[in-house]
């Protein structure tokens, strides 16, 4: 993340950062870049770079919320193959993934409610118990509305100007963007999604598959709300940021947002192909952040 004035140029297979001190950073260590500030100038040869390495660069608006992201150009073999594959999907196998995204949802905002120490998490538990193939019950929608006030408080609305709305919509923004990187890097088109189906969005399936992901920004915005208010400040969204590094449950194993989000587009690759719903969705587990071990 960067939020001081810059110059980012290539040198051979790293990224300078030119501000008092020119830093230089491995392209193959980065997976997001953050600019975060209006004074910042980059080369051509980053832009191909960030394409090359499959890197996620976000632009940050005048809100100094992320206005924008760019992404590799199709630059996996099977787009062709699974775009064909994504526009064909039977309704009743995206019915059924759609549930199993809804049911993790659910199960990591009860998650939440528990991490937190709120009440609710019984009902939210019996919420995902009962969600069927397509949701027909809008649980999802039912669910959200309690678990936002029990999580912040009653009289909470999303739509207010407050530091947890904008902490809440910059995480997400660093999550979709981080899942459409993943999801671009696999060969699938973000437009096309299973659930949301928007004409006018260009990231229907990112936003199908953060769904079970947003649980762990509420939870830190949660942990940090009664310190903090006002507008979000550098080191809010640095943190924000580095929730990409949090560890969450996986099938394999404990591992960080950036790996499992890996995983999970590996199994949405699955349900087009083999026609498997079962996808390999995170479970929150606290907000640990990935340790490597030596």
């Amino acid at each position: 993340m960067i939020s001081r004035p810059a110059k980012l140029r290539r040198e051979h297979f790293s990224l300078a950062i030119e501000q008092e001190q020119t830093a230089f950073v491995p392209f193959e260590d980065i997976a997001v870049i953050v600019l975060n500030h209006r004074e910042i100038n980059l080369s051509h040869p980053v832009l191909s770079a960030c394409a090359e390495y499959g890197i996620s660069l976000f632009s940050m608006g005048d809100n100094h919320q992320p206005s924008g992201v760019f992404l590799p150009f199709l630059s996996h073999s099977r787009t062709n193959r699974l775009l064909r594959l994504q526009l064909d999907i039977a309704r009743p196998l995206a019915k059924q993934a759609w549930a199993n995204i809804v049911r993790r949802k659910i199960e990591n905002q009860a998650a939440c409610l528990r991490l937190a120490g709120c009440k609710g998490v019984d009902r939210l538990e019996s919420y995902a118990r009962r969600v069927r193939s397509g949701d027909p019950e809008n649980l999802e929608g039912q669910a959200a509305a309690f678990y936002f006030l029990q999580l912040y408080g009653p009289g909470f609305h999303r739509r207010e100007e407050r530091w947890v709305n904008g902490a809440l919509d910059y995480g997400y923004a660093v999550l979709r963007g981080a899942i459409a990187r993943g999801l671009v890097a696999h060969g699938l088109h973000p437009t096309i999604g299973l659930f949301h189906d928007s004409e006018q969005n260009a990231f229907n399936l990112a936003d199908d598959l953060i769904e079970p992901y947003r649980p762990l920004v509420d939870l830190h915005v949660r942990k940090n709300a009664a310190v903090v208010e006002g507008d979000l400040s550098p080191t809010d969204k640095a943190a924000l940021v580095a929730l990409l590094n949090v560890d969450v449950g996986m099938p394999q194993g404990k591992m960080s947002i950036l790996s499992a989000v890996e995983y999970a587009v590996e199994s949405l690759v699955r349900l087009f192909e083999t026609d498997d719903s079962d996808l390999e969705l995170p479970l929150l587990i606290g907000l640990q952040p990935h340790r490597l071990e030596c």
